[in-house]
């Protein structure tokens, strides 16, 4: 079967591998589309997301649609429309019964953290646990269906939130994440939701998947104590300490825009002085279930992919995926059988 596996910065190499086999308890797919994530933009133009560093050639992506090509359960018929929860929780940990994202030992598909590395979605077949699998429901579009994963990150944000039902939310950042936080705030009753941004192509995205408002930064003011909720996905210092001056006494910030494993100023006055909650966010646990069906029913969803490009154009596909000005989510469409 054909690959594609980032070798080092700005070296992408299409490869000729075997093709895997599902042993018991596994599920072999064919691979449609890979979403191109900021993690997968990390390990292409630098040879590393934070910490991660590309030791060997590494098949990106975590973000996927596919259909099944073999259960050797018998279960899954061939051609079932599916996607994946892309991680294998680590063995169990005190005081993290709730959380098996954060346990140790784990793994992520298209990951460097683990050695050898997990390998990614960007092949014509990808075995995975029969566990991982999430079959879509009829009338899922398999273009859609592969925002589920990053969707599933903007409902983990509200989940550690907690309840949103008439807040006022404020989303900082209008890349994909931030457009499918918004579209979770949306989901899970927040009475209004406002998103920021620095460039007008992402706020036009965000009106169209169905925010309250959106405001351009240097253009529109951003009203200070004034959201219940803050989720804050670009990943920018600058915009951490905004979003502790937008957030209202005694709200909530949750950080889901990564960020790099260094120092970097962040004003922490006013969430001192307002007694902000501010809190972490990385990846999910189960909200993968919860994004399939609202994804099934919110088609206006799919405005979040402005770009599906070939795998025969692979590096022009990174390169505008780098580029908010121009793209949303970029989705790569495999090979053709």
């Amino acid at each position: 079967m054909k690959t594609i596996q980032i070798d080092s910065a700005h070296v992408l190499t299409e490869r000729e591998v075997a093709t895997p086999e599902p042993a018991e308890g596994e599920v072999r797919i064919r691979v449609d589309y890979v979403g191109i994530c900021g993690s997968d933009l990390h390990y292409y133009f630098e040879g590393a997301n934070g910490a991660f560093v590309v030791e060997e050639p590494l098949a990106p992506g975590h973000e996927l649609s596919g259909r099944v090509d073999a259960d050797p359960s018998g279960r899954l018929a061939a051609g079932t429309p599916v996607t994946v929860h892309p991680a294998r929780f680590g063995a169990d940990e005190p005081g993290l019964e709730n959380a098996p994202h954060l346990r140790r030992g784990g793994s992520y598909l298209g990951s460097a953290s683990t050695h050898p590395h997990t390998q990614g979605a960007l092949s014509e077949y990808l075995v995975v646990d029969a566990g991982m699998i999430r079959v879509l429901p009829e009338g899922l579009p398999l273009q859609r269906a592969a925002l589920a994963e990053p969707l599933a990150v903007g409902l983990h944000a509200l989940t550690r939130v907690g309840d949103v039902t008439g807040a006022r939310v404020l989303v900082s950042g209008a890349g994909p994440i931030g457009l499918l936080a918004a579209a979770a705030a949306k989901a899970r009753g927040a009475a209004s939701v406002t998103v920021v941004d620095l460039l007008p192509g992402p706020l036009s995205r965000a009106l169209a998947i169905g925010a309250d408002e959106a405001l351009r930064l240097g253009v529109d003011e951003v009203p200070a104590d004034s959201f219940d909720v803050v989720l804050e996905c670009s990943g920018a210092a600058k915009a951490v300490s905004a979003a502790f001056v937008a957030a209202r006494r005694q709200g909530t910030v949750a950080q889901v825009g990564m960020m790099p494993n260094e120092e970097r100023p962040v004003n922490l006055a006013p969430a001192i002085s307002k007694e902000l909650s501010v809190l972490g966010v990385f990846r999910f646990v189960d909200e993968i279930d919860e994004a399939v069906r609202i994804l099934a029913s919110t088609p206006s969803l799919e405005a979040v992919v402005t770009h599906v490009i070939g795998t025969d154009a692979a590096e022009h596909a990174f390169d505008v995926a780098k580029d908010s000005s121009v793209s949303g989510k970029v989705l790569l469409a495999a090979w053709p059988e």
